[in-house]
């Protein structure tokens, strides 16, 4: 009987809502959630987010965030009043049919104090093509939501001082960057939802790979299984109908060029997890990839007794020179109380090339690391097509679990394995490796993972990294 009563209630609340026009009063509540739509709500970066393929829910994040800011109402942000923002689509009639549709279902009739129409009448809104929606803001002011076309060109984005700009799937560049300066006197905030059809494009480094260590810069990625609301039957029917590369873009929201990825197994939500307090008795070795004018690439690796690596802190710089490289190296050695010898000198590995003295060097890089007290070792294996299978190994057994763990800290390793495609002559692209190649050296001083099946208490430490890796994602 109370399971009726409650089925009863939940039927009256969903007609009373419906009745009053307030869609987003049931976003995301009720018995079926969104998870990464509230991740993304949660976030307090300013420059957010979300891959997603068709239906998985990308859009509605988009609209609803608009409504909310607009109104003033954010559950999860720092409200203002007499907010301007623009709803950013590529085409006037993509606007119409998706993003403009999607905030005048979220956005209650009784906020709407005008609407100026481009095309059609403002009291059939959806049927033309909006230029603003004036919003009451519950502060007692009014925001201003306008709406723009990546087709108009890049010089009408010129000019207005906004807080938020969302881009309803993939701008051009020059969008895009009109579009950061528009936000910067308001501190303001710039977000998408795209499905990633077009490859490799400059957003694929500019967010995914982040090249530029923007701290503000977060994202997620959202398919079909994530959205409650999507049933069984239809993602399976959906599935068949596509090949493999379209399922990439389409279910799972991943860029579309993939097939060249030296690393297509390292995943994020699997193998960057968030940094722990490692006990000592894990602590293994230091890696070094040498350079001046290229970046050094230095990290931190420590074993546990199921045979699991961590990458916990990373040194990562170009343009130094020996003595500025060890001075950090100690450093962070010191901040991690990592091992020494006797003699209070750190021991680490180092590409062979280090030994070699030029005309222009009275000693090696590797001479002058032993002068600074660290203590290379230049006796690694670079053959880089069994250290490239090794990593794999690493990265993904055949139950599917990994035995390599990056730290979050670690950026540029994260980075790199990302980033990392084969080139010409079936050999990787060197660029952007550099982390990867002493992460290799050092992988190869070890023996291959054991392919054995885990203990429960195996198991259940897995289980706890998987969820550290989700709760650093949430952040």
């Amino acid at each position: 009987m109370d399971e009726i009563i409650e089925k009863l209630l939940r039927i009256e609340e969903e007609q009373r809502r419906r009745a009053e026009g307030d869609a987003l009063a049931g976003y995301n509540r009720g018995r079926k959630v969104h998870k990464k739509q509230l991740a993304f709500h949660r976030c307090k970066k300013r420059n957010r987010w979300v891959f997603g393929g068709n239906r998985s829910g990308k859009t509605e994040c988009g609209a609803a965030e608009a409504v909310w800011m607009a109104c003033g109402t954010h559950p999860y942000r720092r409200n203002r009043e007499n907010v301007f923002g623009w709803v950013v689509s590529l085409t006037s009639q993509v606007q119409r049919d998706v993003a403009q549709k999607k905030v005048l279902h979220y956005l209650r009739r009784d906020r709407i104090a005008d609407i100026i129409m481009q095309s059609g009448r403002k009291d059939a809104p959806e049927r033309g093509i909006i230029d603003q929606i004036i919003v009451k803001n519950v502060f007692g002011g009014m925001s201003v939501i306008g709406f723009k076309s990546c087709d108009q060109g890049r010089e009408k984005f010129q000019g207005s001082s906004l807080d938020f700009v969302w881009f309803d799937e993939e701008p051009p560049e020059d969008v895009y960057r009109e579009c950061l300066m528009r936000v910067v006197d308001r501190s303001g905030d710039i977000f998408g939802t795209m499905t990633p059809l077009k490859g490799l494009t400059f957003l694929y480094d500019e967010i995914y790979l982040n090249k530029r260590q923007d701290p503000e810069i977060w994202y997620e990625f959202m398919e079909w299984a994530d959205n409650p609301f999507l049933s069984k039957r239809e993602v399976a029917r959906l599935t068949l109908s596509m090949d493999e590369a379209e399922l990439q873009s389409r279910r799972y929201g991943r860029f579309a060029t993939r097939e060249g990825l030296v690393y297509p197994e390292f995943d994020e939500t699997k193998h960057v997890i968030e940094p722990f307090q490692v006990p000592a008795e894990w602590q293994d070795a230091i890696s070094i990839d040498p350079g001046l004018r290229n970046p050094l690439s230095a990290h931190w690796y420590a074993v546990d007794f199921d045979g699991n690596v961590y990458a916990v802190a990373e040194h990562y710089c170009a343009g130094k020179d020996v003595d500025y490289h060890a001075r950090a190296i100690h450093e962070i050695s010191d901040r991690l109380g990592w091992k020494r010898d006797a003699k209070g000198r750190l021991n680490a590995y180092i590409d062979p090339a280090a030994g070699q003295r030029t005309l222009a060097a009275v000693k090696s890089v590797s001479e002058l690391f032993y002068e600074r007290d660290i203590l290379v070792n230049p006796r690694v294996n670079k053959e880089m097509f069994s250290g490239i299978s090794r990593v794999k190994s690493y990265l993904n057994q055949e139950n599917g679990l990994p035995n390599l763990y990056i730290f979050s800290c670690c950026t540029n390793l994260i980075r790199e394995f990302k980033g990392y495609f084969w080139g010409s002559g079936d050999l990787p692209e060197k660029r952007n490796d550099h982390g990867l190649d002493e992460c290799r050296y050092y992988l190869m001083s070890r023996p291959a993972p054991p392919q054995a099946e885990k203990s429960e208490v195996q198991q259940d430490k897995e289980r706890r990294i998987r969820a550290l890796a989700r709760a650093g994602r949430r952040r």
